[in-house]
């Protein structure tokens, strides 16, 4: 069957500093940023037919074009898929901007689904944007006759946010368990179900996480 891999795109300076960049375009790869954009490339080669697409950010779309050279293929540039908005949060990297940031995530794991960031996006509104990009790729390649794997290079608070709605996973596993740097999340949808196999190095069953804080890190 064919699958969805939801992968993060590689570092940035941005992520070293701890600074909350989440609009358009967006910070650039580190050099090891780059090193790991292609690592993943040659240690995960598809094992049959695929997609390759990226979020617009400049970061997500440097991962994909390192994994395109070293697969091969041709990969797109995609409209909603990026990074949660933070609004006024923007650029900070101080504790209280985490703090803010890291409550309405947390609200929005408890299904708070119109809690807003002070400027910025609720998670309805990541929602709206985003579910409808994976439910055409879905229809395209990973049901019917001609299926292929999807690769989708996004951002970490988006994508643990997206795979969490889709798959019902534990909503304390899904809040608490980081996504490095090209880490990498893998769905497969059958009979109108989403299954997740594996969420960066945890593969399942994804059980609750009773001892760990709901939201750990957010922007991973």
């Amino acid at each position: 069957m064919a699958r969805l891999h939801l992968v993060r795109h590689g570092e940035t300076t941005s992520n070293v500093m701890r600074r909350l960049d989440t609009a358009l375009p967006g910070a650039a790869l580190t050099d090891f940023g780059v090193r790991q954009g292609v690592r993943f490339a040659l240690e995960n080669p598809p094992s049959q037919p695929m997609v390759l697409l990226s979020s617009v950010a400049l970061r997500a779309q440097q991962t994909a074009e390192l994994m395109a050279s070293v697969w091969g293929v041709e990969t797109v540039a995609t409209e909603g898929i990026h990074e949660v908005q933070v609004g006024e949060l923007e650029d900070r990297f101080d504790d209280d901007a985490h703090g803010v940031f890291k409550d309405i995530i947390d609200r929005w794991h408890r299904g708070e689904l119109d809690a807003r960031i002070p400027g910025g996006e609720s998670l309805a509104m990541v929602y709206d944007r985003y579910l409808p990009v994976v439910d055409d790729l879905m229809r395209r390649y990973l049901i019917g006759p001609d299926q292929r794997d999807v690769y989708v290079v996004s951002h970490g608070a988006a994508i643990r946010l997206i795979a969490a709605r889709l798959s019902g996973i534990d909503q304390s596993f899904a809040a608490s368990t980081h996504l490095r740097n090209t880490g990498s999340i893998e769905l497969e949808y059958s009979d109108g179900t989403w299954t997740c196999h594996r969420w960066g190095a945890v593969t399942g069953p994804f059980g609750p996480r009773i001892d760990e804080p709901l939201v750990s890190d957010p922007m991973g």
